[in-house]
């Protein structure tokens, strides 16, 4: 390893991201949007490895050929681990190409879940099932009767998810609803959750959980191994549904997910496509229910979203429950409705 030189780059400055990406387009990769700590090792000032983390989420590997078998990758594992350590985390997860599995392994990493054209890892003394296990105990969920489930975002609450649930406990003795926790959203997921379990309060055979590291946002998945869209949309949604099925369902009892028709957006209805594929290798079913209308369309939060954008807080009334009404009257509601209007791109 004598002149091989691990140094930090400053993300905020151009020049040296560019190099960067330059370097990882050169394997076909490229530099996520979201990470926030980048590694590199230079020879002579020039990139030969590097690595990132967006959180605890390691991501954009690429080693130069001519370094291979020099330990670079162990090297810039250890240093990623480290500044982990230094923010107060002790858990950390990879996704990466299924080819790369022993690279990973040989670091103690742990495949959680194998899927086409990904891999998900974990690393630390935590693990898939001492924190489903910690969930259970926590939000006292018992394994003995047969569960459904939904899992929501709600970004925000509205009628629609409000009807899914309802439909859901109905057709089951338990119903547990896990609220995505991943905060990519411009709800809070601190707000969102609340409204859910404000909002459902009434129907005593729905439990509110919040969702954990291991219920993945498509937001969270890296774009910088898979460039395109669908092929990174279907690993993304095998990886989620596979976790979901092979980890919750037997912990939990849970043989039936509940999801909303999708008749207008083709990446969620892609995912349903994949739920359907996936979850009965498991054991578990998919149950698809007609979505709730208003006014000859469907109730959707992004729909929310955009008559919050367009400042049309009368339609708005119509479409979400009393619960997120209040909230969007609050002032940390109104700050949120600011931020929705300002935003190009409302998530």
């Amino acid at each position: 390893m004598f002149g091989l030189q691990v140094k930090t780059v400053n993300l905020k400055n151009e020049e040296e991201r560019l190099s960067v990406h330059k370097f990882l387009e050169s394997f076909g990769l490229k530099l996520d949007d979201d990470v926030d700590y980048t590694l590199v090792i230079e020879i002579d000032g020039n990139i030969k490895a590097t690595c990132s983390k967006a959180k605890n989420i390691f991501k954009c590997f690429a080693v130069s050929d001519d370094l291979r078998g020099e330990n670079v990758t162990s090297t810039l594992i250890s240093a990623l681990i480290d500044k982990l350590f230094e923010e107060g985390m002790y858990h950390s997860f990879i996704f990466t190409k299924p080819d790369k599995i022993k690279v990973f392994t040989s670091l103690n990493f742990k495949p959680i879940y194998e899927a086409h054209d990904a891999v998900f890892l974990e690393y630390g003394i935590y693990d898939i099932n001492k924190a489903l296990d910690k969930m259970g105990k926590d939000y006292e969920i018992n394994s003995d009767n047969e569960k459904g489930a939904l899992v929501m975002n709600c970004n925000p609450f509205t009628y629609g998810h409000r009807y899914l649930i309802e439909e859901a406990s109905k057709q089951c003795k338990e119903v547990i609803v896990f609220i995505v926790e991943e905060d990519k959203s411009l709800f809070p997921f601190g707000e969102r959750y609340k409204l859910v379990k404000e909002g459902t309060k009434d129907l005593s055979n729905v439990k509110v959980v919040p969702g954990g590291e291991y219920i993945i946002s498509s937001a969270t998945f890296p774009t910088y191994f898979i460039r395109q869209e669908d092929v990174r949309l279907k690993a993304y949604a095998e990886i989620d549904a596979g976790i979901f099925g092979k980890y919750f369902g037997p912990k939990f009892n849970i043989t039936k997910r509940f999801v909303g028709e999708e008749p207008y957006c083709i990446v969620t209805n892609a995912y349903n496509e994949t739920l359907k594929e996936v979850l009965p290798k498991h054991g578990m079913e998919l149950i698809e229910i007609k979505r709730k209308e208003y006014n000859g369309s469907f109730i959707s939060a992004s729909k929310v979203r955009e008559l919050i954008k367009n400042n049309n807080l009368e339609e708005v009334k119509n479409v979400v429950p009393e619960v997120t009404w209040k909230f969007l009257n609050s002032q940390k509601g109104k700050e949120i409705a600011e931020k929705i209007k300002k935003s190009n791109s409302p998530h």
